[in-house]
């Protein structure tokens, strides 16, 4: 059974909004904006048609309906709506992609706890290793 608190809307970025940053939310989260910055909540996320993210984007269950220029991580489903375009990779427990939709990268789909923590280790660890590099170019 599912908890009211899943369905509660903790935050929202409308359309036309725009957001630079980091966004951490304790809940439901719907974003029909432009972000640039991770998305981590602790709860559901809902990426509007009409959303465009320059984000890493981490839930408990995600709806991509816009792009995604990052990487998606849910701990229990994704669903990729036809109007959805993804580039980078995706992990998670259960996956729905509808026809149409366009995804650039890997798709992990875990089936126990071990390959789970398996996979967000090691993509946690490939985003270290691009922020070390992308230091460098930065400096050098």
């Amino acid at each position: 059974m599912r908890k009211r608190e899943d369905f509660l809307v903790n935050t929202i970025i409308g359309p036309g909004t725009k957001v630079n940053g980091v966004i951490e939310s304790s809940g439901f989260t719907r974003i029909d904006g432009n972000v640039q910055g991770d998305v981590q909540a602790a709860g559901r996320i809902v990426i509007g048609e009409r959303a465009r993210l320059k984000s890493n984007v981490s839930g408990t269950a995600i709806t991509v309906g816009g792009v995604v220029y990052g990487n998606i991580l849910a701990s229990e489903r994704v669903i990729i709506l036809a109007s959805a375009l993804i580039l980078g990779d995706v992990i998670t427990r259960r996956i729905q992609a509808d026809e149409g939709c366009l995804i650039h990268g890997k798709v992990f789909v875990c089936q126990s706890d071990e390959q789970w923590h398996k996979a967000v280790a090691e993509q946690q660890d490939a985003q270290r290793i691009r922020s070390v590099l992308s230091s460098f170019k930065k400096h050098g």
